[in-house]
């Protein structure tokens, strides 16, 4: 021990400390306690009627006048004691069996015309057996959008799974119940939409984490121009993730895709309803709304019925079964897309209408749209037959005077 010390240039009490112990020595302080001690127990017996309460409630009870933050560190770490354990058991999924569905809204504002940018949904679906991958930016959150993304994903996959598994997307199941829309969609193609319990987490915790692996392997140093260019790059990107090693499954979702394809269900021979639809009478301004946006339509059917149907790309109106209109989907806010042939049209339907109103007025009398004239008759006409007559007033005054 001697020369150890020397050697080392230490005591020679720290040497024999040094032999003595099992591990190295170290300094450690003594615990000197938390101000929050002389409060846990009525902490404790809060938690212990009201597993549930938060920590800015249990501060009011107990009169807590110092920092807030050590209280629910506090409360943290103690209430696991009394809300009891809640295990969730590992899912298992069967090949062609389970979708998982999400939209995932990433954080880049795009340009979608009319000097617009904006912050916009994609969708985003999991195929929980083989772990592939599709997604596909959509104009919005609207029931109509969300299922034409899912049909453009499932129609590009080439089958549906069983089940979809939804959280409670206000356009799906909002209320905890599947939406009409949401159920014909998925009675056409002969599969079922699952909502979420409340409060589970898990439940579609796999498509959850391909949103964020998105986040930080899609989006990192890439610029968009348009939603359609965002689609694209994903498009050529998705391939390179879908090839990707993924440890739990053991392989690459390519490589077990073939066997979730195999025992999903094949798409029905005609497509599901999707996308947004109306049907209205179109007004004098011979345009329509859709999505906040005005388009315009032929006015030559000024009057009559028109039904809108509105994609991911087009929107379409047609009147009587006739195509009236056919415009690019805008996806900016309140713009207004005009069709110049319609403006046209307009211009000489007013010009025609114009010239027979001169037309009529040129010879003195007025007609029906067919055609036989619309009588005239003097106001006095109508004084003698009503027997009225409006000039008594006046001669009584003239009699007084």
């Amino acid at each position: 021990m001697k020369e150890l010390s020397r050697r080392l240039g230490v005591a020679r009490n720290t040497v024999r400390a040094a032999l003595a112990s099992d591990a190295p020595p170290r300094y450690e302080r003594a615990a000197s306690g938390s101000v929050v001690d002389a409060v846990e127990p009525q902490i404790r017996a809060l938690l212990r009627e009201h597993p549930t309460m938060p920590a800015t409630v249990i501060a009011e009870r107990i009169g807590w006048t110092r920092s807030i933050t050590v209280l629910k560190d506090r409360v943290r770490a103690i209430r696991p004691e009394y809300r009891g354990v809640d295990p969730v058991d590992r899912l298992v999924h069967a090949p062609g069996d389970t979708t998982q569905c999400d939209l995932w809204f990433p954080e880049p504002r795009i340009a979608v015309g009319h000097g617009q940018v904006a912050m916009l949904p994609v969708l985003v679906m999991t195929l929980a057996y083989s772990r592939f991958i599709t997604a596909r930016m959509i104009p919005s959150r609207s029931g109509g959008d969300i299922l034409a993304g899912m049909w453009a994903l499932v129609s590009g996959v080439g089958a549906v799974t069983k089940r979809l598994w939804w959280d409670r997307e206000s356009a799906i199941g909002g209320k905890g119940t599947v939406s009409a829309d949401a159920a014909a969609f998925a009675g056409t193609l002969a599969t079922k939409v699952v909502l979420a319990r409340p409060r589970d987490p898990e439940f579609k915790g796999m498509v959850e984490r391909h949103n964020g692996y998105l986040e930080t392997s899609f989006l990192p140093g890439r610029t968009f121009t348009s939603p359609a260019d965002f689609n694209a790059q994903l498009a050529d990107w998705l391939p390179k993730a879908n090839t990707r090693t993924v440890r739990s499954l053991g392989g690459r979702p390519v490589d077990h895709l073939a066997a979730d394809l195999a025992a999903a269900t094949s798409l029905p021979p005609v497509a599901p309803t999707t996308g947004l639809r109306h049907r209205v009478r179109l007004g004098r301004e011979y345009y329509v709304r859709i999505d906040s946006c005005d388009y315009s339509v032929d006015p030559a059917v000024i009057g009559r019925f028109v039904d809108i149907v509105a994609d991911l790309d087009r929107v379409r109106v047609t009147c009587a079964g006739r195509l009236v209109a056919d415009h690019a989907r805008c996806w900016a806010r309140a713009a207004t897309i005009t069709d110049p042939v319609h403006v046209a049209t307009a211009a000489r339907l007013r010009t025609a209408w114009q010239d027979e109103e001169r037309a009529r007025a040129r010879a003195g009398d007025r007609r029906h749209l067919d055609g036989h004239p619309v009588p005239l008759r003097a106001l006095p006409d109508y004084d003698a037959l009503f027997g009225v007559d409006f000039t008594a007033p006046a001669r009584a005054q003239e009699v007084v005077r």
